[in-house]
């Protein structure tokens, strides 16, 4: 605590108070000798030229400045023997141990000093030398400070290793305290103060204070452990017991002895100064320590916070009696009051946390939607009498303009499969607004808005997140789709859920999600096309190790060939079983039949390239398509009943665009040249209408010899 001066001051031995005291009585005696001379000489040498003087503007002028400098010289020695007197008076108290006392002589030989500063002598080495007593003087005190805190005060802290040193104590002796406080120097005990004590009550629910009297160590403040408490917080009751507790007993022991309850600074009491170094830090960390954690975390648990705003006021009420706190409310109290703030912003970031958790959590654990399936809506508060007036009117204009009114089942989702954190997402949502109904028109803002960045918070996480494997697996991307579909779905009408029970300006049509819908809606359709299109180009490079169909009468070539068909029809069945009862019948059904299709557009590709395809080749051609044939439907398996799937594998046709096509290409393999004649039919029959005449034309020669037959035939594709 003692600065350098002090230090060298009283490892030199120099702080001896009666040679001190001497040596300043003897400066004080040479001081008034010397102003008595200097009078003298200025007087009678005034005198003697005065005459002289008065016949001269210029000398007047000279004279006048004298006059100045006299008067500041006067000035010099009155202030200096001031000086000198209040530092023979420090003297004497710091001898005595009157510490205020000597504080105040202190402070009078510095606004002595101060007082030369107006005059323009402050270059003179006199000042310089004053203001050098000055400092070593003011670090004397706080030497001699040092000590007696040191002996006053004691602070027994806990060891690192030792475990039986659980308490820590602060012994005050009844001693002139009071004394070291009023001269500031409470800032590093405030501090200790806070740091072992104040701030370990708050911060630790287990801890708790002990007070004793000992008569020959004074009061002794202890903090204890309870090993019995296992709670992670305590409430603001019993911090704010605790708390008073230590600085009751401060103050009645400490800061406001019967013999010094006038000792103050100017107009400052000990507690107010002590208050004022450590309130702000204190507060601070009740707040951010305790308050933080006591704000309900739902709007039904508002009400019951009104007790612990009013045992903040009761708190901040006895530390204005004991004058640690002056003024208004602080920032303590504010805090409390501000419930409502407090409890939307904690509201919402615990809402945000827990729709991030949901978000990176597994998406393939999936519940079971269907058309029934509706939001379990909360039962909401009956609107205002004006709103229920405007509802009215709404509902009177539809049904006017509305004559026919829309079947049961429109705006039903379709039977699908979203993933399980989806919905309790949705649920989330559902609460959060929920929570909205019935707050303040702040609070609600902020609610309503957090459920919107929660969608929000859905749409740029998620893809992002789970990027890898929606690509990887067609499952997760199926469920993506849901998910998002399912979302859009329900944004639909979330908001007219909601609008009527929200305060203005939510309820003028601000809360709305219909906005969120298209964006979801791409969002799940642009995950499952591109999982389409990973799909599609597998097939396309199974179908590539074929050798383009050609020459199948090679045993190599035609291995290959049914290979590349076998594993194309595997693919789609196990596609048809990963997404089966997952993607709704419809889309379950396009995406197949746009797969399948893609796999037959290619086939047929391939063979119409030949240019020449030998008898053998045309059975080994028609074998490997009839394959396609026969197990094509078959991958249409929507749902998990097997007979309920037969409907949908007879309507392949409006699936698989290429699919007639495709058959009259294997009718044609095997057709001699009048069946191809005949299924022409003069531009009539089915064959005319998948393929166009140069593209018949192209087969038959590939298939058929040049002949005379084969000529006529060719006239006759036209």
């Amino acid at each position: 605590m003692a600065s350098f001066v002090a230090e060298v001051l009283a490892s030199s031995g120099k702080l001896e108070k009666e040679d001190l005291s001497g040596k300043v009585s003897k400066m004080s005696r040479k001081v008034e000798d010397t102003k008595e001379e200097v009078c003298e000489m200025i007087n009678k040498r005034y005198s003697d030229f005065l005459p002289t003087l008065q016949g001269s503007e210029d000398l007047m002028v000279q004279v006048e400045t004298v006059s100045k400098e006299m008067d500041a010289l006067k000035t010099c020695i009155e202030t200096e023997v001031r000086f000198h007197s209040a530092m023979e008076e420090f003297n004497k108290a710091l001898q005595e141990k009157k510490y205020v006392d000597a504080a105040n002589q202190l402070e009078r030989a510095r606004d002595n000093v101060d007082s030369l500063k107006s005059w323009k002598i402050s270059q003179l080495p006199l000042l310089s030398a004053i203001n050098s007593e000055l400092t070593v003087q003011r670090e004397n005190l706080i030497y001699h400070l040092g000590d007696e805190w040191k002996r006053l005060v004691i602070w027994t802290l806990p060891s690192s290793k030792g475990k039986t040193s659980s308490e820590n104590l602060l012994k005050m002796c009844q001693m002139l305290i009071q004394n070291l406080l009023s001269l500031g120097f409470c800032c590093c005990p405030g501090q200790v103060l806070l740091k072992n004590m104040l701030k370990p009550l708050v911060m630790y629910a287990s801890l708790s204070v002990r007070v004793t009297e000992q008569q020959d160590e004074g009061t002794i403040l202890a903090l204890q452990c309870l090993e019995e408490s296992h709670e992670e917080r305590s409430a603001p009751s019993q911090v704010y017991s605790k708390l008073l507790l230590v600085l009751k007993t401060l103050h009645s022991h400490l800061l406001l002895l019967c013999c010094f309850s006038d000792v103050s600074i100017g107009d400052k009491k000990l507690s107010a100064i002590l208050g004022e170094l450590i309130w702000e830090e204190l507060s601070r960390c009740i707040i951010h320590e305790c308050l933080v954690h006591s704000i309900p975390t739902n709007s039904s648990q508002l009400e019951k916070y009104n007790t612990v705003i009013k045992e903040t006021e009761d708190f901040e009420k006895s530390l204005k009696e004991m004058e640690y706190l002056h003024g208004d409310s602080t920032d303590l109290l504010k805090y409390a009051r501000d419930v409502n703030c407090h409890f939307a912003s904690k509201k919402c970031k615990d809402v945000i946390v827990a729709a991030r958790k949901l978000m990176t959590s597994k998406m393939h654990n999936t519940v079971k939607i269907t058309p029934e399936s509706k939001l379990r809506l909360p039962k909401l508060p009956a609107p205002s009498s004006e709103v229920k007036v405007k509802q009215d009117i709404v509902k009177e204009e539809a049904m006017m303009e509305n004559s026919k009114q829309l079947s049961a089942w429109s705006l039903r989702l379709p039977a699908c499969r979203i993933s399980e954190s989806v919905q309790q997402l949705m649920e989330l949502a559902l609460n959060t607004l929920c929570e909205a109904v019935g707050s303040s028109t702040q609070c609600a803002l902020q609610l309503f808005f957090t459920v919107r960045n929660i969608f929000q918070l859905f749409y740029d996480v998620v893809p992002t997140y789970h990027k890898e494997n929606l690509l990887k697996f067609p499952h997760l991307a199926a469920i993506q789709h849901n998910n998002c579909m399912y979302l859009a779905h329900h944004l639909l009408t979330l908001g007219h859920h909601f609008r009527s029970h929200l305060p203005n300006p939510l309820s003028d049509g601000v809360a709305t999600f219909v906005d969120m819908v298209p964006g979801f809606r791409k969002l799940g359709a642009q995950c499952f096309l591109t999982q389409l299109n990973v799909q599609r180009a597998e097939l396309l490079e199974r179908l590539s190790t074929a050798h383009n169909f050609c020459n199948l009468d090679d045993e190599d070539n035609y291995i290959a060939a049914s290979k590349a068909v076998r594993q194309v029809i595997h693919q789609l069945k196990q596609l048809g079983t990963v997404w089966q009862d997952v993607l709704p019948v419809g889309i379950y059904c396009k995406a197949m039949g746009n797969l399948l299709n893609t796999a037959i557009t290619e086939v047929i590709a391939k063979i119409m390239m030949l240019e020449d395809i030998s008898s053998e080749d045309g059975e080994h051609l028609h074998t490997l398509c009839q394959t396609i044939i026969e197990e094509g439907p078959l991958v249409f398996i929507p749902l998990a009943e097997e007979h309920k799937n037969r409907k949908y594998q007879e309507e392949v046709p409006l699936y698989v665009k290429k699919w007639s096509t495709f058959k009259e290409l294997v009718i044609v393999l095997r057709a001699n040249l009048q069946e191809i004649v005949d299924r022409w039919a003069d531009s009539k029959g089915p064959l005319a209408v998948e393929f166009s005449s140069s593209e018949v034309k192209s087969l038959i020669r590939a298939l058929f010899q040049n002949t005379e037959r084969r000529a006529v035939a060719l006239t006759k594709i036209k």
